[in-house]
Order: C-alpha cells, then structure tokens, then sequence
C-alpha cells in the first residue's frame, strides 16, 4: 500500500508540475525553449566556397544552445521536459524522498539569461571575420511566448556581406637556406592570392612551415616563431599579406642544427632484482656511447643502432627523431624512452641523450569469457598467455599461447538429452617474433624499414558432438613492412596447415556422402600456402575522413605443383600426395574498403564494401571448408544468423540440423552502410543497412540455386535493415544491434521483393564488443 501511495502522490506531483513549467521562474526572467530557425542573409555564393561552409558550422556551433527537454541534444527540437517537471515537483520538498527525487532527477531550468544571446551573436560576429567576413555581423532576437509570458525563443540572424579576399602575399625576413625551402616546396603552401581570407588556414600555413623548417635544421623554430602583417586599407575588400619572422627571435631560432653525439642509457631495472649497487659500463664508438648496467649490455648495440636511424653531422629532422622513438617503442621492450637534445657549447651541434627504462621482462594474461552465437550456441571460454620479452636481447619475444572454449546449443526445437548439442574447441601455439626482417639474403639497408618477422606453430582440435572431431594444425612465417605510417605490407612466404578429420559420426558420414563438395571439403589434407596482404589505413591520422583498405592474395599448392612437375608429374595433374595425404590447390583473393565520413562531432556515416573469391584447381576440386567463405551474424548481415544465407538462392532442409554445412561459398560480395550518431554522453545509436550474399562459381546439383548468374544475381541479394545502441567506454565498445530482415534470396511464404516479415521472420539481436566495422 505504501508503495501505491508514493507512486499516486508522485504522479499527481508530476502532472501538476507539468502544467506549468515556469511556475518557479523568478520575475523579470524567461524559460528559454529553443531557436528559431537562424536566417542567413547575404548572396548564395558567399558562403559556397570550403571556407564559406566551415565559416557558417563554426557560427552555428557558437549560437547552439540547447533547452530543457532537447531532443537528441537540438537546439530547436524539444521532447518532453521531464526533467524540468521533477525541477518544478519537488523543488521545494522538505521530506527525505522529495529531496533524494529531486537531486537525482531534476534538472535545473534553462533561462535566456543563461543562454545570454546578445553575447552570443558577439561570438558569431568574430566568428565571422576570423573566416573573412569583416563587414558581417550576427544579431540576436528574444521572441516572447504567445500564451505565456515568461517563456521565450531565440531568432539569430548572420548577415554574411562579400569576404575579404587575398591580394599580395609575399614571405619576407627569412634566412636563405629558410627562404629556399619556402620557394622549393611553394606548391604546397595553403595561403594562395585570390582565395578568401581565412585565419585558420594562416594558422596551419604557420604550423606548415614550422615542420618544415624543422624538418631541416631548425630545432628551436616554433609556429609563433612566425608573424603576419595583414593590409586591408590599399584595396577594399582586399587584404596584402606579409608572413615573415617574429621581431625578437634569439638567434638560435634561425639558425640551423647538426646531430651530434649519440648517447643512449639503459639503467638496471629494478623489477629484475638483483645488485642495485651494480656498476655502469659503457660501450663506445666513433659517434656513439651505451651506458647499461650489469655484465652484459641488456639489448645488443646493434638493434638499437638499426633502430635509431639518425647519423652525427645530419641536418636536425624533427621527423628522424619521431620515427626513432617510435622505432624503439616497437620493440615493445622499453617501459619509459626519453629523448633529450642539448646544444654543445658555441658549435651548431645537439647531442642526443637518449634515457630507456627496460620493461618487465614477462607478461602474462589471462582472459575469461562468456560468448552468445548466433548459431544459438553459449558458452564459457578462456585464453591464458605467457611471454618472454627481448629473448636474444635485440628485441625478440617468445609467446605461448593456450585456449579454449565450451559452448551448449540452446536451440528450443532441441528436445532430449540425446539431441543435446555440445562442442567444445581447444589449442595452443608458439610464436617468436622479431622487431625486422629476419631472412638471410635481405640487404642490410632493407632493414632499416620498420618491420617485423614472426615465426608460429599452432594446433588446434574442434569438436562437434554427435558430428565431427578434428584437428588443424601448421605452422607460418610471417612479414610486416611499414613502408609509411598508414600503409602496411604483410608476406607470408610460407604457410603450411594440414587439415585432420579425427572421428566422424554416421549422421556426418551420410551427409558428406549425400554432397560431394562437403565430401571433398573435409579430407585430410595439406595447405601448402603464400599470401600477401596490402593495407591501407588512416584511422590514426588527422585526416577528417577515415579510409581503410585491405587487400589480400593467397595462393596454394601451386610451388608443390612446380616440384612435382620437375620430378616428372604433370602441373595440373590430380591425386598428388605429401606424405600420403593429398595437398589443396587453389588462388584466394579478398578486398575490403571501410570509410567513415564525419557529419560533426557527434554523427558519422560508415560504410563497407568487401568482396571475395576462391578457385580450386589442379589437385583440388573443391576448395577446403576452412577456406570458403560465409556470411550472417553479428559483423555481417545483422538480420540473419551466421552460415544462414546462401549460396544464391540455396535454402537446405531446415530440419536438419548440420544444413549450415552446406552454407558456404566461393564467391562472397557483402556492402554495409551505418548512420551512427550520440544519443547522450557515452550513449551512442546506429542505423544500419546491410545487403550481401555468397555464391558458387562452379555449379554443383546438391546446391540448386547457389551458381551466380546475371539474371538471378539482383534477386539473390540478402537485405536488412537495423537498429542498434553502443556504450562507448573508450578502451571498449559494447554493442546491441537488432536486424530486421527486408529480402531473403530463397523462397518464402511472401510475395514480391520484401518477402520477409520484420518482425517475425526476419528479426535477429546480436550482442557483441566493437564496432562491427
């Protein structure tokens, strides 16, 4: 009863409260509800060009205020303002529950003084000029409510006029090697004659020619090392331009700087034990020194000089400093690295005194968790790892590496112990990596490119109960050059997995038999491989808009084929064997290109296109299932589960369990396009679209419908749309998405294009961590 009666007197206070949400209003003040819409005025193509556009965001940005109630964070838009209603309810309570009801939800009333627009249109109005606009103002109008007095709007308007445009622009006062570097790279400079006056470019021209400068010998040149005299008096609507040193520069700012001496310490570190009491010894050479402690040095001077790529007697190159810190931080061996320059004596030389905390020398992690699958199986599974840093003492890291998982079938159509699905997978692997290429017959001088070489064993057993149990194990080397910050090229020269089924039970025995493909796919078998990947990506750079692409190459069997061929058996001849089992051979290509375009702060567009294909041949008919691709599930097509769409228009008997066997591909195309936006704080929303689908290159009469062909091809394209909300806790990101499906490929009990029911047919949830893509 008690319950009933605080829910009845908090609803009557609410509902009185929302009868009047100015009732606690002071005299001579306004609720502010909003803007009205701001009028522009001036000619269209004042405000066309780049800086016209960024020019009217920023004012837009400075006028923003949102009321009570916003709607999704607008300035014009308001939802109910509920809690001004609390606000108004229980501002006054003197009872336990009104206060604690009125802290923890009650919000605080926007009024126009806050807002203060007057101060506002002020902003908007240096806005303005500081993008050109010297004749335009933004004024400010408090439109009184029409039924009550005391609330009110805001109307803005920004009278733009014709923007001052550049006449003259000469760089002036600088030393010659400065002036030269200025006139050798003159096509890159942002300030040009005849565009329109615009002070953030000048400020970028600034930090433009800093890095140049710095670039190339002038280590103490800073942005504000840079002035500008601006004349808009010669010419109306003119502005000449003079960018020229600061008055007052030490002298040392213009001068330009050598590298020097190299001297790089490694204290004992005292996570290790030991003597701390140890003394220093120092190796020496022409131009360098290596202060460490203990008998030995702890990382050999040779990979720290392959790492430090700066030579004494070097213009100073603030770059060449960058890529060396970063060069010994990818060692992944340093816990703290400092970087120390000082001038040596009256000389125009900087020593470098480089300082490097050596990290712990084992890392350990154990990761525990807790998996949905859209292929309604749950279950625990954990992954403990263990590794040896800086091993040979140049960087290197040793890492073994344990896991497994458990996972249950909750399927409701499961009925009886004996029908229960339970699977389980475990496996391990050995990696040691190198911080450089690690090949015999690389050039010295390919080493100096940031790069790394990797070196794993793995082995893995995956049981399906009541299915199938098998064993996958191989080896690899691996190659990654960083020829550029965003670009990546990985090799692996080598790569051989061999594929093992260990027991099989009758149910998979008739169903392989049933499809020869499955039959085929699921031999025991050899992956003799190579595969080169290109990447390109920007998402750590300061580009506005976000660009990755990934391209990859893979290649089987065919170096085999060549021996085989040299010892007298055909190139495309069937049934060779390694060690009694056959090899596969085929060609893998993939591609994906992901884009994220930034509306503002708080909205994106993402989007994905990927397409992918296998072609068996020679010694392999069909291509191994491990290799086939698939679609569905909570990175894919978000209406569908995955392995439940395709090939084409292929639908399997959906009584039977295993059909998702069936479910594969060598052919894959899949498009996703995601509206995502903030919904408060942390609290992110998303709208998707995803279409795709997979295909059979080769026609096979167990799969009806999964050829692709370019008269079923449009028809065969899975569609769905979506909703979805993330929490966004910066290291991670937590995901709910919610697929509606629109268009499946096969048949269903509908008519017409959308022959899927949302709701019914064609709803999936998914729960993940990360963004999808």
């Amino acid at each position: 009863m008690r319950l009933k009666r605080l829910y009845i007197i908090t609803i009557t206070a609410l509902l009185l409260a929302a009868c009047s949400t100015t009732k606690l209003i002071p005299d001579g003040e306004q609720l502010y509800t909003g803007m009205k819409s701001t009028e522009f005025v001036g000619k269209k193509e004042y405000a066309s060009t780049a800086t016209g556009k960024s020019a009217i965001e920023e004012v837009t940005y400075a006028l923003d205020c949102a009321p009570n109630g916003s709607l999704l964070g607008s300035s014009r838009w308001r939802a109910l303002p509920i809690g001004l209603w609390w606000y108004n309810a229980f501002r006054n309570s003197e009872s336990m529950l009104g206060k604690w009801l009125f802290n923890t939800f009650a919000t605080d009333p926007v009024l126009i003084s806050d807002v203060n627009p007057e101060l506002r249109a002020e902003v908007a109005t240096e806005v303005l000029k500081y993008y050109g606009y010297f004749n335009g103002k933004a004024t400010a109008e408090t439109i009184t409510g029409k039924k009550n007095a005391k609330t009110a709007k805001v109307k803005y308007t920004v009278t733009l006029n014709e923007p001052y445009m550049y006449d003259s622009i000469a760089y002036c006062g600088f030393p010659a090697p400065a002036d030269s570097i200025i006139r050798a790279t003159w096509n890159r400079r942002l300030v040009k004659s005849g565009e329109q006056f615009n002070a953030a470019l000048m400020e970028e021209e600034r930090t433009r020619l800093s890095k140049l400068f710095r670039n190339n010998g002038y280590y103490y040149f800073q942005p504000g090392s840079i002035t500008y005299l601006a004349d808009s008096v010669n010419t109306p609507g003119k502005i000449s331009m003079r960018i020229q040193p600061a008055a007052n520069l030490p002298k040392r700012t213009l001068q330009q700087w050598k590298f020097g001496r190299i001297n790089i310490r490694i204290p004992q570190n005292s996570s290790a034990g030991g003597n701390r009491a140890a003394e220093s010894d120092t190796l020496s050479r022409r131009n360098f020194s290596y202060i460490f402690t203990g008998k030995k040095p702890p990382v050999k001077i040779g990979a720290l000089l392959r790492n430090i790529q700066i030579r004494t007697g070097q213009l100073y190159s603030n770059d060449k400093q960058q890529e060396a810190f970063k060069r010994l931080s990818q060692m992944n061996i340093f816990s703290n690295i400092n970087f120390a320059l000082a001038p040596r004596g009256e000389s125009d030389t900087l020593d470098l005194n480089i300082t490097a905390q050596l990290d712990k020398p084992y890392d350990f992690s154990f990761e525990l968790n807790a998996t949905s699958k859209s292929n309604d199986q749950i279950g625990p599974g954990s992954k403990i790892s263990l590794a040896k840093k800086n091993v040979f003492r140049g960087g290197e890291m040793l890492k073994f590496t344990l896991k497994g998982s458990y996972e249950w079938q909750t399927d409701k159509n499961v009925t009886g112990r004996s029908s229960v699905i339970n699977s389980w997978e475990i496996g391990g692997d050995v990696a040691l990596s190198f911080p450089r290429l690690f090949f015999p017959i690389v050039h010295r001088r390919y080493l100096r490119v940031p790069s790394t070489t990797s070196l794993r064993l793995h082995a893995n057993v995956m049981n399906r109960s009541g299915f199938f149990r098998m064993v996958r194990a191989g080896g690899d080397a691996t190659y990654k050059i960083f020829s550029h910050s965003t670009t990546t090229h990985t090799v692996i020269p080598f790569r051989l997995t061999y594929d093992m089924l260990l027991s099989t039970t009758a149910k998979f025995d008739s169903i392989a038999k049933s499809n020869r493909s499955i039959e085929n796919s699921f031999r025991d078998q050899f992956i003799p491989a190579m595969q080169y990947t290109y990447l390109y990506d920007n998402t750590n750079t300061y580009h506005r808009n976000k660009t990755s692409i990934e391209v990859s190459v893979t290649q089987a069997g065919n170096i085999t084929s060549l021996l085989f061929y040299a010892f007298g058996k055909g190139f495309n001849t069937k049934n060779k064997n390694i060690f009694g089992n056959p090899y596969a051979q085929f060609v893998k290509a993939t591609a994906e290109m992901r884009q994220l375009w930034k509306i503002d702060r708080n909205q994106y567009i993402a989007t994905r296109i990927l397409a992918g294909a296998i072609h068996s041949y020679g010694n392999s008919e069909y291509a191994p299932y491990s290799e086939q691709f698939y679609i569905g599930g909570a990175n894919s097509l978000r209406a569908f589960t995955i392995r439940s769409i395709g090939p084409g228009s292929f639908r399997p008997d959906g009584k039977n369990r295993y059909s998702y066997l069936d479910e594969t591909g060598t052919l894959k195309l899949e498009m996703n396009v995601e509206y995502r936006f903030r919904i408060i704080q942390d609290l992110h929303g998303a709208v998707f679209v995803d279409a795709g689908n997979i295909w059979l290159m080769k026609e096979d009469p167990e799969r009806p419908g999964g050829e692709i062909k370019a008269d079923t091809f449009a028809k065969q394209i899975a569609l769905n749309t979506g909703f979805g909300i993330r929490y966004d806790l910066e290291f991670l990101v937590l995901r709910l998405d919610f697929g509606l499906g629109l268009h499946a490929p096969y048949e269903t009990k509908r008519k017409g294009y959308f022959n899927l029911s949302p709701f019914k047919d064609g709803f999936a949830w998914h729960f993940a961590i990360g963004y999808p893509f």
